[in-house]
């Protein structure tokens, strides 16, 4: 699904230090914010406003006021009630610059809220940014496990009870380091990445049947666990069944649908004694290869083919020869 945020989000949160005091528009901090890219209102300020979009973050900065100071009074003041006729979602004055009076009025009168920040323009912007972008992306929840895995991020899922965590907690237990257990809360990040993490609530908290639901960060150490990482690939546990069939070769790949990107995917049959944590391993390290441009089954497939062909032309030429 995809989220907005609003004016408010923005000057509540304190994990990007955007620094916003609150000038004017209190009454308009629920505006939705729907696009994560800011917009400079330098040609507005000249009086080109048809391209001003109301549902993204106006940036005013040092150019921009300077260049109304300039303006007569009569046309700066046009100006400003024409930008703020637009019922943009919020603006921010930068470098902690005086705002005009016209400004902060016609902002309270249209529930524009507007604030003032210390930093620089640049800067701001770039904050700004990685916040809308972490908050308006798309996300989704999957029912599995996220586990670390020599440095690649591996979902497993699979029905209720086929031993996905405690696929999970072997892993752990090898070394690598675990992310998240039953919820598996994902997001779509520019360009095309998916990140996964676990609930704040239970975070680092896995459930092992017969044992009861453990926090992996306490007996393990913190070494054993993160906060998140980029979903790489899928593995997928299905229970063995002898009528099935299954990739021997690993030519074919085959990919799992999250929020509108194909993730490569594994299908792992299970079976009792059957050490799934060393299969999901040399998974990771094959895609790692993958990763690098060396595909282990279609190079062993080239060699077969090879020796088949040189095998083939010797016949023919011993037959010529007979």
């Amino acid at each position: 699904m995809t989220v907005c945020v609003t004016g408010e989000d923005l000057y509540h949160d304190r994990e990007y230090d955007l620094r916003l005091r609150l000038v004017a528009g209190a009454k308009g901090l629920r505006k939705r914010i729907k696009v994560a890219q800011t917009q400079k209102l330098g040609l507005a300020f000249a009086g080109h406003t048809r391209f001003v979009q109301r549902l993204r973050v106006q940036v005013i900065g040092k150019t921009e006021l300077s260049y109304l100071e300039t303006l007569p009074a009569e046309k700066k003041d046009k100006i400003i009630r024409k930008i703020c006729s637009l019922r943009t979602a919020c603006f921010v004055v930068t470098r902690d610059l005086e705002v005009p009076l016209l400004l902060i009025r016609e902002s309270e009168k249209n529930r524009i809220p507007l604030f003032k920040t210390e930093l620089g323009t640049l800067d701001f912007i770039e904050r700004v940014e990685s916040f809308l972008e972490d908050k308006l992306a798309a996300t989704t929840t999957i029912h599995g496990v996220l586990v670390d895995v020599f440095g690649v991020g591996v979902l497993i899922v699979g029905k209720s009870g086929i031993g996905k965590s405690e696929c999970a907690l072997d892993l752990v237990l090898q070394g690598h380091r675990f992310v998240a257990d039953d919820m598996v809360f994902v997001s779509r990040r520019p360009p095309q990445q998916i990140v996964g993490c676990g609930a704040d609530k239970g975070k680092y908290h896995m459930e092992i049947r017969g044992l009861g639901i453990i926090d992996v960060a306490r007996p393990l150490g913190v070494e054993a666990v993160r906060e998140a990482t980029y979903a790489q690939m899928v593995i997928v546990l299905v229970a063995w069944r002898c009528s099935m069939e299954y990739d021997r070769l690993g030519i074919d790949e085959e990919s799992y649908l999250v929020l509108g990107k194909r993730i490569p995917k594994v299908k792992v049959p299970v079976t009792p004694g059957r050490n799934l944590a060393a299969i999901i391993g040399v998974a990771a390290r094959n895609h790692l290869l993958k990763m690098r441009g060396y595909h282990s089954a279609k190079e062993f497939e080239k060699r077969v083919i090879a020796r088949m062909s040189r095998h083939r032309t010797k016949h023919t030429v011993q037959d010529e020869i007979e």
